[in-house]
């Protein structure tokens, strides 16, 4: 089977002037008994965000998929995995109005969020978690996702562009750190998870995001503990432990330097200080 090159994927169009109807949603794990799958949904578009390495095929056609990729698929169509082992992705399956609405955008078949992959990452997990409770939230997120991926699209232009090494090696040391939050991350471990010297990764990091290695991480893991604050009873040390934080004293120094509050006081507000 022939892989499609970056340049060579194509675009789907869907309407997004309105929510799509999310009809299930979840965080699954395939691999496990057997290494390929095939299936289709006749009437459903297939939303998902990879957290791991495999072959993605569509009605005959393949793609490389890459930890961070995200791939939207057309009702329909027959879908076939080539994993590599166990794999666990989040995803959602929706109905969305006809294309060629006034809310119409195209987004690639296969993406790559760059930027917006802890955005992004952060809505899937909001949609799965929201589902039982809040349904509502779950179709935001899901919406809100797909218009954050079309914008993108729309930024980076129509024309198929292939990722620039670094811009390659940059997007692996995000979902790298999206995966690992939650345990002890040194940069020198980021780099070799990408296959890039030290500082070569923090070259990357200040032309991308615009910040260190570490003041990244750190505000990704704020950004998460924010979250749990907010939405949920944990208390400060099981949050501050779940973010990769455990040290209280450190915990409330990461969150003054990012957002300005500790702990409490963003448990109180609800919400971030403007930058």
């Amino acid at each position: 089977m022939r892989i499609r090159q970056e340049r060579e994927i194509p675009s789907v169009t869907l309407d997004l002037s309105d929510p799509p109807a999310v009809v299930s949603q979840g965080r699954a794990t395939h691999g496990v008994n057997r290494l390929v799958d095939e299936f289709q949904l006749p009437d459903l578009w297939s939303l998902h965000l990879y957290a791991y390495t495999a072959e993605l095929e569509v009605d005959g056609i393949g793609y490389a998929l890459t930890p961070g990729s995200v791939s939207l698929v057309p009702p329909a169509s027959v879908i076939r995995y080539r994993y590599r082992g166990p794999s666990t992705h989040l995803y959602a399956h929706l109905r969305a109005g006809s294309a060629g609405a006034g809310g119409s955008w195209p987004l690639r078949l296969v993406m790559s969020p760059g930027p917006e992959l802890g955005v992004i990452t952060d809505l899937m997990e909001s949609a799965v978690d929201s589902a039982a409770t809040h349904p509502e939230r779950t179709r935001a997120d899901v919406w809100l996702a797909l218009l954050r991926l079309a914008a993108l699209g729309r930024d980076r232009g129509r024309e198929s562009r292939r990722l620039s090494p670094g811009q390659e090696h940059l997007t692996r040391a995000l979902a790298h750190i999206e995966r690992h939050l939650s345990e002890p991350l040194t940069v020198p471990d980021i780099a070799a998870a990408v296959g890039v010297s030290h500082n070569h990764l923090t070259r990357l990091f200040t032309a991308g995001p615009g910040l260190t290695v570490v003041g990244y991480l750190r505000r990704r893991r704020i950004e998460h503990a924010r979250q749990l604050l907010v939405h949920s009873t944990m208390s400060i040390s099981a949050i501050a432990a779940a973010v990769g934080i455990p040290d209280l004293q450190a915990f409330n120094k990461a969150c003054r330097t990012v957002t300005g509050l500790g702990p409490r006081a963003l448990r109180a507000a609800g919400t971030l200080p403007p930058d």
